[in-house]
């Protein structure tokens, strides 16, 4: 359909709506409208039939508040003698492009018709935003307590890098969908006497086809792109988080943003460290008599230098102490605390002297019955 076609139909009164009429009023006119004329509803009724693709052709153009206004300001232009002498004589010598001295009516059109006529509405496409892509990475206890950036391989769907995601063969011209005349969506029936619009199943919204498929694409237009992306780490990271990377993932069309990189994260265990939440952990072992008579004992710490503890007398193995500030970093900047579990050692060979001692120790106690209470309490 030609853009003069387009320039002297009145929309408004298709739908039989006033021009400052609401998106509600227009919305409930139309559906007023394709109910009476739906093909399910009138079967083999071609008036009917014409009558329900005129309504839906005149909704998907001021049922849209974008195309709407675009549709406006261009009647005005039309009506108020903007061309000089109306639309339809094509002033400037008869040309389709022409207009007043110095305008070009491909300018005004561009945003109606996409630069080359054939479908009301036809705009640029709209600014999409890529893909989120999902990935995993290992590292180090010590790397995820401090922090650390890590380089990730990506494959991911991108633009075919012969088509540039046109998906027709280079060389060749497109040419406006006939499916749904460059509109990118067509009208389905829904049931019930009602439609909607969907995209186009021929150029998938893209209001363009191409006769010739790229021979590497085979017409999607996609492709695959392999890319190394740095992944920042953030410090505190626990095993098996999904840490999100905002703007990392696929590229976004026709400008839109990027989609964003999700790395679970999976932390190998340390030889010495464990983690409870924001506190580390360490086992350490004491001898008998540090554990029995008391002690001062040096303690390990992640990054540090050791810290000092002191173990009562009689302290039980087993038994976890408090480290504060010497743990994981925490959201808010401080840091959890490091937990002491304190291990009391049995030798498995002693020497003489101290077979010596321990047998004088047994002794010593050998009218003490460690298990007594243990009994008394099991009722035996």
């Amino acid at each position: 359909m030609s853009q003069a076609d387009w320039a002297n139909k009145d929309f408004y009164q298709v739908l039989g709506v006033a021009k400052d009429a609401d998106q509600a009023a227009i919305k409930k006119a139309y559906r007023k409208l394709a109910k009476e004329n739906h093909p399910d509803s009138k079967p083999g009724n071609t008036a009917a039939e014409a009558r329900f693709k005129e309504v839906a052709e005149a909704y998907d153009v001021i049922g849209d508040a974008d195309k709407r206004k675009e549709y406006d300001e261009f009647r005005t232009m039309v009506t108020s003698g903007g061309f000089g002498g109306g639309f339809g004589g094509f002033p400037g010598g008869g040309h389709p492009g022409g207009g007043p001295e110095g305008f070009d009516l491909s300018d005004l059109f561009g945003g109606l018709f996409g630069g080359g006529g054939g479908g009301f509405g036809r705009r640029a496409p709209r600014p999409t935003r890529g893909a989120d892509l999902e990935s995993e990475a290992s590292i180090d206890f010590v790397q995820s307590v401090e922090g650390t950036t890590i380089n990730l391989r990506l494959s991911s769907d991108a633009p075919c890098p012969t088509c540039h995601g046109t998906g027709g063969k280079p060389g060749t011209k497109p040419h406006i969908c006939p499916e749904c005349e460059g509109t990118g969506m067509v009208v389905n029936s829904v049931g019930g006497g009602f439609s909607m619009n969907q995209t186009c199943p021929r150029c998938h919204g893209q209001q363009l086809i191409y006769d010739e498929a790229c021979p590497t694409c085979h017409g999607s237009g996609r492709g695959q792109s392999a890319r190394t992306v740095q992944a920042r780490i953030p410090a505190g990271v626990k095993n098996g988080q999904r840490i999100r990377l905002r703007g990392k993932g696929v590229a976004g069309e026709s400008g839109g943003p990027a989609g964003d990189l999700f790395v679970v994260v999976h932390v190998r265990p340390h030889p010495v460290f464990g983690r409870k939440g924001d506190s580390l952990t360490v086992e350490v072992p004491v001898r008998f008599d540090e554990a029995a008579l008391g002690a001062q004992i040096k303690v390990p710490t992640l990054g540090g230098a050791p810290v000092t503890l002191k173990l009562a007398p009689g302290t039980p193995s087993g038994r976890t102490m408090r480290v504060r500030g010497r743990g994981a970093p925490r959201k808010d900047g401080s840091k959890g605390d490091l937990l002491v579990t304190v291990m009391v050692q049995v030798p498995k060979a002693p020497g003489a002297d101290a077979r010596a001692a321990i047998e004088a120790y047994r002794e010593a106690v050998a009218d003490t019955d460690p298990r007594a209470e243990l009994f008394a309490k099991a009722g035996a």
